[in-house]
């Protein structure tokens, strides 16, 4: 395995960390109470360095949105991850993190040259922005931090742990997938 390199210039950007992805949200994900855990461990790690910390959350504008619906409880940032006054929050409206919003902006702006992403979900917003994020800057994904669910193709149910070893194998062409202990080690 490469070397993890995490220094003053990397970022930890947690995406989507919503209570819609949580036990009685609109969209609940298979592992989010682990995933949620260890990206708690993470920013604190990052924030005891003085790290930069970015938090990203989707808000739907879509008409008849299933989720992330403006103005609810369930498109809020878990409390437990509630960003800080030093921790700025991106708000975007598509999958990809960086599609029209000032994420590239705030890691170019803090002189950012690596990027640690976590957070909801896996082979959605998580794969979207770590595939476009890793033309600009290498990247690191934190699988035990990340969480999915079940999905549906031909009328087959593909249980939620298939999908994240998948999504997870696949991005390794795109990032470093790693634990969040090894993570935390790296510091």
């Amino acid at each position: 395995m490469t070397p993890v390199t995490i220094d003053e210039q990397t970022a930890l950007v947690l995406i989507d960390i919503q209570n819609d992805y949580f036990k009685g949200g609109r969209n609940p994900l298979v592992g989010a109470d682990e995933a949620l855990l260890h990206a708690i461990d993470l920013r604190q790690a990052f924030a005891d360095k003085g790290y930069l910390v970015i938090h990203v959350q989707h808000v739907s504008l879509r008409e008849n949105a299933p989720f992330f619906i403006p103005e609810t409880k369930g498109c809020e940032i878990h409390p437990a991850l509630k960003p800080r006054d030093n921790e700025p929050l991106v708000i975007k409206h598509a999958p990809d993190s960086f599609h029209e919003t000032n994420l590239d902006q705030l890691l170019l702006d803090n002189q950012i040259k690596r990027v640690v992403f976590a957070g909801m979900m896996t082979h959605h917003c998580i794969d979207t922005t770590v595939r476009r994020a890793s033309h600009m800057y290498p990247c690191i994904l934190i699988a035990d931090a990340c969480a999915t669910k079940d999905l549906i193709y031909k009328g087959q149910r593909i249980d939620a742990a298939v999908v994240q070893k998948t999504f997870l194998a696949s991005l390794q062409g795109f990032s470093q997938v790693i634990t969040s202990s090894q993570c935390i080690n790296a510091l």
